[in-house]
């Protein structure tokens, strides 16, 4: 088939469908999620890429733990929070000793060291406003190149 029609062909659907009002449902199910679930295939662990990424992963899931917390000013929220910082902390630890690359080393050590001093805050609300929203980009320099 030539390439005017294969572009052709979704043209016009998408513009039947527009024209006659049909909604197009998706499942969550068929949205890709940005981040593989499947195990570390044991080549990857330690290179840059990976570890980036896996970085990027746990600040991000952490980033989901604090949002359920971020609603209660109690006692035990606060201290899912702190524990938050601290997994988040020790992972990102794990991942800073398997790479050999010196500069995402010491950006990973230098964002657990800050998710840990968050985890000992009084108010771990002040951080997640403040300084959370922003220390994921201490790695941004660091995985740039990867």
């Amino acid at each position: 088939m030539p390439p005017r029609r294969l572009t052709a062909l979704p043209l016009a659907l998408i513009a039947t469908v527009s024209l006659t009002g049909c909604a197009i449902e998706l499942s969550p199910e068929s949205v890709p999620l940005p981040f593989s679930v499947a195990p570390t295939p044991a080549g990857s662990a330690g290179v840059p890429a990976y570890v980036c990424t896996a970085a990027y992963k746990i600040l991000t899931d952490g980033a989901v733990q604090l949002a359920t917390k971020m609603s209660s000013s109690s006692d035990s929220a606060k201290q899912d929070m702190r524990d938050a910082f601290t997994d988040m902390a020790t992972k990102l630890g794990k991942e800073a000793a398997g790479t050999t690359d010196q500069a995402l080393k010491q950006a990973l050590s230098t964002v657990a060291a800050d998710l840990t001093a968050a985890a000992q805050q009084p108010d771990p609300k002040a951080y997640v406003n403040g300084d959370f929203q922003t220390v994921g980009q201490k790695l941004d320099n660091a995985c740039a190149d990867t």
